[in-house]
């Protein structure tokens, strides 16, 4: 019984620098992913165009919410710093409600929010409030913008009708980079 107790505890410590390199190369991986999503949320602010009553204050910054888990870390943050759309600082705030929100000029709906999303987008509906999720179909079921992968790539897709009647104007260019989709039921 020692015997093999010893001859298992030794394939166990040979095994356990394998599984580290294995779950440090999908936290890379991973941590990656949300690089590219935090790059992806900074350029989306220069490509909409928010009514002009939205930060009419010269000095009001413009803020990109985090609704839920926060799958970013301090990349979001890292990615903001020093990032400004028309004269507005971008910050970051993370939220765990939806009425926190309210200030919110984007929100990112962390995937721990699915089973919530009928109420957070009905929450957001009376505001011009770039929508933002990974949730699978998050765009068809009235979100705006949703990242999803595509094989190792970080795709998104967009539903113009939902941005448009939220009084967000997306550019052509944005347009022409995401997959339209159109939300089952017409709206949020």
């Amino acid at each position: 019984m020692f015997l093999i107790y010893r001859t298992l505890s030794g394939r166990w410590i040979w095994l356990w620098p394998w599984l580290l390199i294995i779950a440090a190369g999908a936290a890379r991986a991973e941590s990656r992913e949300y690089q590219i999503k935090a790059a992806f949320l900074v350029n989306f602010v220069q490509f909409v165009t928010w009514p002009s009553n939205v930060l009419a204050n010269d000095g009001a910054p413009f803020c990109i919410g985090v609704l839920g888990d926060d799958p970013f870390g301090p990349t979001l943050d890292q990615t903001v710093q020093g990032e400004s759309v028309n004269h507005h600082k971008i910050i970051v705030q993370r939220r765990q409600r939806i009425d926190d929100c309210k200030d919110c000029q984007m929100v990112f709906v962390s995937r721990s929010e699915e089973k919530n999303l009928p109420v957070i987008l009905a929450g957001l509906d009376s505001g011009a409030v770039l929508t933002v999720s990974e949730i699978p179909g998050f765009a068809r079921r009235g979100g705006i913008i949703n990242f999803y992968l595509e094989g190792n790539k970080v795709r998104f897709e967009i539903n113009p009708t939902v941005a448009e009647r939220d009084k967000l104007r997306l550019s052509s260019q944005l347009l022409s980079l995401g997959r339209i989709v159109d939300s089952a039921g017409g709206g949020k």
